[in-house]
């Protein structure tokens, strides 16, 4: 089956499309890139590094700009998906929802629109088996926004580590493990699936203590 990854950059996407290739045929990528980091469907920090992940996983990209609104942000989903259906002949979309039933619902219902199959393979998974799952595979993760106490912008720029997992851990009661419902944010620098590694050179951040977000001024790929 010709299928295409919603992708976002992040851990989960990345994982999902992992596991999509071991199934389906991943003809492109999907990208939403929002106005701010105020969307509440589509991951918003460097989403322009997309481009460069996409280079490196040599999969076609289609990318759509959105406003944050949830009108705005499911009409340009369904673009992209009728495009990709249209120019990739995809049959299916797959994407990196964990338990989010508000995302889920409505990548659902465009999909439905669109005569396609929707599928979540980490769809209600423990959140911490996945983090543990992506650093047992090789991920290299970092952090580039924080939006929630008690995680603060000190983790900005730092990579996911085994440690960082069981901090996660010990304070879910206050934070989503996995960020699905944007405590935090990730940005995949290298994955099984690379050929060449994201490379960060410079970036800033800029917001408070416990809501920040690292901007990546000068990002490359280079060899693994």
């Amino acid at each position: 089956m010709n299928v295409c990854v919603l992708y976002s950059g992040g851990k989960d996407s990345n994982l999902a499309l992992l596991k999509a290739c071991q199934e389906f045929n991943v003809v492109c990528l999907v990208s939403l890139a929002p106005k701010s980091e105020e969307s509440h469907l589509f991951h918003y920090p460097n989403i322009e590094l997309v481009q460069l992940q996409a280079e490196s996983l040599k999969i076609p990209l289609i990318m759509k700009t959105c406003l944050d609104d949830e009108e705005s942000s499911i009409n340009a989903l369904y673009k992209a998906l009728e495009d990709a259906k249209e120019m990739c002949d995809i049959e299916g979309a797959v994407t990196g929802a964990i338990r989010s039933t508000y995302q889920a619902t409505r990548f659902q219902r465009v999909c439905d629109d669109l005569g396609l199959w929707c599928f979540n393979p980490l769809w209600l998974r423990d959140e911490v088996s996945i983090l543990e799952e992506a650093l047992e595979l090789g991920f290299e993760i970092i952090f580039t926004r924080v939006a929630g106490y008690p995680l603060t912008k000190s983790i900005l720029g730092k990579m996911l580590t085994g440690e960082t997992v069981k901090i996660l851990k010990e304070i879910k009661k206050y934070v989503n493990p996995a960020g699905e419902g944007g405590e935090y944010e990730t940005l995949v620098l290298d994955m099984p699936l690379f050929t060449k590694k994201l490379r960060i050179f410079d970036y800033v951040v800029v917001g408070s203590e416990y809501d920040a977000t690292l901007i990546v001024q000068k990002a490359e790929l280079e060899d693994k």
